[in-house]
């Protein structure tokens, strides 16, 4: 018996073929990834006008840190410097990462912000790719950029699309460093790792920003639903997720972010878009999907060019 049917509730209707079913459970648990990163970051939001951006960073990382170094036990001895480099660097990425785009969102609304973050992935994806088609993705990617900022850039707050680029281009950094650290570190070891280095490097800019604030326990209370929603929970559902679906599929449903950051800030943070800036989320989201079925399709046929 495959391992995805023994998961399905008993209500399964007995005529559907268990690949099938497996595959819808895969996909339920990517999108539901997807919401928890979402809704985690309208979390976020909400605690902006308590402790401050930096503030809520220091939250999400040092409580997800400790979470993770608690069910990892990293073991320490063992590595060597490039190793320990690895890791320092995704440490680094993952603080400018959650900083930049936490100051994103406190200046303009969570669809637009995701929709600009995704920039970084979809770019490492095209030049990783090299082939023509990427760049037509890319053209359209531009093209909602372009779209978006019909809208007014300034409607959006100037400030807001900088730290929006900026996390996007630690977003596509993360990922490379991701890989790395993934084949120096056994299990978890290495993020639990680079989450403890993220917390401290924002550590003090978090004290400075929300200060006694941070201890109190309605605050630390959301602070852990944060880093739950934001980190714990999405992670797991993905590794889930992908046991159960090709990783290009996997993608795909990834690079329905935009959307639901749209919806999660509409739900949560009562963020209303115009027609045309909904339209801007969409061809993004149409190009990363292209973008990442192209990529799929050459790691299929290596000689194609």
């Amino acid at each position: 018996m495959p391992v995805t049917e023994t998961l399905l509730p008993a209500s399964s209707p007995p005529d559907t073929p268990p690949a099938r079913r497996g595959g819808v459970v895969a996909v339920g648990l990517v999108l539901g990834g997807a919401l928890s990163v979402q809704f985690g970051s309208a979390v976020a939001a909400l605690l902006f006008p308590r402790t401050g951006v930096a503030g809520a960073v220091t939250l999400r990382l040092t409580i997800a840190a400790v979470l993770l170094l608690v069910v990892c036990r990293p073991r320490l001895r063992g590595h060597d410097r490039s190793a320990w480099l690895a890791a320092g660097a995704f440490g680094l990425a993952l603080a400018g990462m959650n900083s930049l785009f936490y100051q994103a969102i406190e200046r303009i609304p969570l669809g637009p912000a995701v929709t600009l973050e995704v920039l970084g992935p979809l770019a490492l994806s095209v030049f990783s790719a090299r082939r023509l088609a990427s760049w037509g993705w890319a053209g359209l990617a531009l093209a909602g950029v372009a779209l978006l900022g019909q809208g007014g850039f300034d409607r959006l707050n100037p400030a807001g699309v900088a730290f929006a680029f900026g996390a996007g281009a630690m977003w596509a950094a993360y990922i490379v460093l991701s890989a790395r650290v993934g084949g120096r570190f056994p299990g978890a070891d290495g993020l639990a790792l680079a989450l403890a280095l993220a917390a401290l490097v924002t550590l003090p800019l978090g004290i400075i920003d929300g200060g006694a604030v941070l201890l109190d326990p309605t605050v630390l209370a959301l602070g852990a639903g944060l880093a739950v929603l934001a980190s714990g929970l999405p992670y797991t559902l993905e590794l889930l997720a992908l046991r159960r679906m090709p990783t290009a599929t996997f993608a795909v449903l990834m690079s329905l972010g935009p959307a639901t950051a749209t919806l999660a800030g509409w739900l949560v943070l009562r963020q209303t878009l115009t027609l045309l800036e909904c339209a801007a989320i969409v061809l993004v989201i149409a190009a990363s999907i292209g973008a990442v079925r192209v990529n799929a399709t050459a790691a299929r046929r290596p000689g194609l060019r």
